[in-house]
């Protein structure tokens, strides 16, 4: 695990972002969405786009979404 921080991410990043919904998601507009950044994937809800995004590394959001593509859940 790497002790280096990440670099600050700019507002113009996030804004000239390519936004994407799982196929999974249905008509209603109630799942999240994610932003490939390079080394950093920015997760939002799509419900409320004015809330700020969660900004991940990709090895972070690898992790997270192993655990439910394995079967498994997260409790805590």
């Amino acid at each position: 695990m790497s002790t280096t921080l990440p670099r600050r991410l700019h507002a113009e990043e996030l804004q000239k972002a390519r936004w994407r919904k799982s196929s999974y998601s249905g008509g209603a507009n109630d799942c999240v969405e994610i932003a490939d950044l390079g080394a950093y994937a920015a997760v939002r809800d799509s419900k409320d786009l004015e809330l700020s995004p969660v900004i991940l590394s990709r090895s972070a959001l690898d992790d997270l979404l192993g655990h439910y593509t394995d079967g498994e859940t997260c409790v805590g």
